[in-house]
């Protein structure tokens, strides 16, 4: 190659693209618009506790994605080469042994931070380049070919040349979307979701799952996933279930409160969370604008900002008066994890009625179904909106954009991946279109 490809993003898209093209000796530029690990945990923390916004470096963006402020789940099913090439680079940058061999593996956001850095350090060693506080501007071209980027590095304007950019830059680089529809990249608006979190004691989901205990704690916290489908053709389910977790802000944006679940590695937090979600498609946006979901995200975010009475805190309300139409005035036994701070607020504030109205209807057949789960004090905390992307930009059978050759839209933020795994499995395919070869072309050289 004439010029070294580029990856944009340092989540696990673009980390396992970037490590894949460095075991290839392609010395990858990998740019990444937050901060490194260690500076990003710092920041958000100060976040969390000042509300004190960096728009930059925060759960959304910076070093390891937003899956490093989560409970590190590794959905596996059916393994494969990709995915345990996943599961091998991980352990060996020192996420636990086991997510080898175990059915339900995770890593714990504190066992994240160390994980990604390494991998970071094994591009480097291998010939590749980690740029921070870079944020893309641009996708360079010509002839329908790509020739570089432009971006804004440490305030500074700069383009980089390059014939082949991987794009994984995650599910919250709204002006990122914009720019790149605005330049002629083609997307396509896609159903996400958006709900809530709900937080329960983690001893009361034990005992739901495990019966009574008359011995020692178990050792694993329990966990639970659900799904409803009712009448109205709505479905509800729960997602991101973070066992002895807690509910962080994760806002990118000023003036929205964003919510996300997050679990140490341990898992020996007193509340147990998860979201409870609902699928959205232009049905609901009223537009088949590619970017309608994201004005749609916007808004409901805007409102839980307002409805939390400001300064990043989200509005919370009981489960006990959600499902009877009543205000909250107080907690009872389930005390919020979320920080900056909560205000007492309806569900239907921030969520449109019909999907509030959803909620309530899925929530009572889900503590039909798990006796117990409708737990008077659980705490509803909102808003969830960027579970998924409501974006996806097309890309054709060799994984490039429509029309523009060496433009590779990959993982979470593309459209093509929900998770770790997964993301990091599109990236290392990207990669390989890259190059040339693939793990069978490899395995039949061998």
């Amino acid at each position: 190659m004439h010029t070294r490809p580029i990856v944009v993003g340092c989540g696990p898209a673009g980390i396992f693209a970037a490590l894949v093209l460095a075991q290839a000796g392609l010395r990858p530029i990998l740019l990444e618009r937050g901060n490194d690990v260690d500076s990003r945990r710092q920041r958000v923390l100060d976040f969390w506790k000042t509300g004190v916004l960096d728009t930059c470096t925060n759960v959304q963006f910076g070093e390891g994605g937003a899956g490093t402020f989560s409970d590190g789940k590794l959905k596996i099913g059916k393994r494969d080469p990709y995915k345990v090439k996943v599961l091998t680079e991980l352990a060996a940058a020192g996420a636990p042994e086991e997510i080898l061999h175990i059915g339900k593996p995770h890593i714990g956001t504190d066992r994240l931070h160390d994980t990604v850095k390494n991998l970071r350090r094994k591009i480097i060693g291998l010939g590749g380049e980690v740029r921070f506080q870079t944020t893309v501007t641009d996708i360079l071209r010509s002839g329908g070919r790509v020739t570089g980027v432009s971006c804004i590095e440490n305030g500074q304007y700069t383009e980089i040349p390059a014939e082949n950019v991987i794009l994984a830059i995650g599910n919250s680089a709204r002006d990122t979307f914009e720019q790149l529809l605005q330049s002629g990249v083609h997307m396509e608006q896609r159903p996400f979701a958006v709900g809530v979190r709900i937080e329960h004691p983690q001893e009361l989901i034990n005992r739901i799952q495990y019966g009574k205990m008359n011995g020692p704690p178990p050792p694993t916290a329990a966990d639970y996933k659900m799904v409803v489908h009712l009448p109205n053709g709505r479905g509800i389910y729960t997602f991101c279930m973070c066992p002895g977790g807690s509910v962080v802000a994760a806002a990118s944006e000023e003036n929205a409160v964003v919510t996300n679940g997050m679990s140490a590695y341990r898992r020996d937090g007193r509340n147990a969370n998860s979201a409870l979600l609902i699928t959205v498609d232009a049905k609901d946006t009223g537009s088949d604008h590619p970017l309608a979901g994201i004005a749609f995200q916007r808004k409901i975010e805007a409102a839980a900002y307002t409805a939390g009475g400001g300064g990043y805190k989200a509005p919370v309300q009981r489960l006990e008066d959600f499902l009877a139409n009543n205000d909250t005035t107080a907690f009872g036994d389930v005390v919020p994890t979320y920080r900056p701070g909560t205000g007492f607020a309806r569900v239907e504030s921030y969520l449109p009625a019909d999907i509030s109205d959803s909620l309530r209807q899925a929530l009572v057949e889900m503590g039909e179904w798990m006796p117990g789960y409708s737990y008077p004090d659980a705490v509803l905390t909102g808003a969830e909106t960027r579970s998924s992307s409501p974006v996806r930009i097309t890309r054709g059978e060799l994984l490039e954009a429509i029309g523009i050759k060496g433009l590779y839209p990959c993982g979470e933020g593309a459209g093509y991946s929900g998770g770790i795994v997964s993301a990091a499995v599109d990236g290392m395919r990207c990669a390989e279109r890259i190059m040339g070869r693939s793990f069978d072309d490899v395995k039949n050289e061998r």
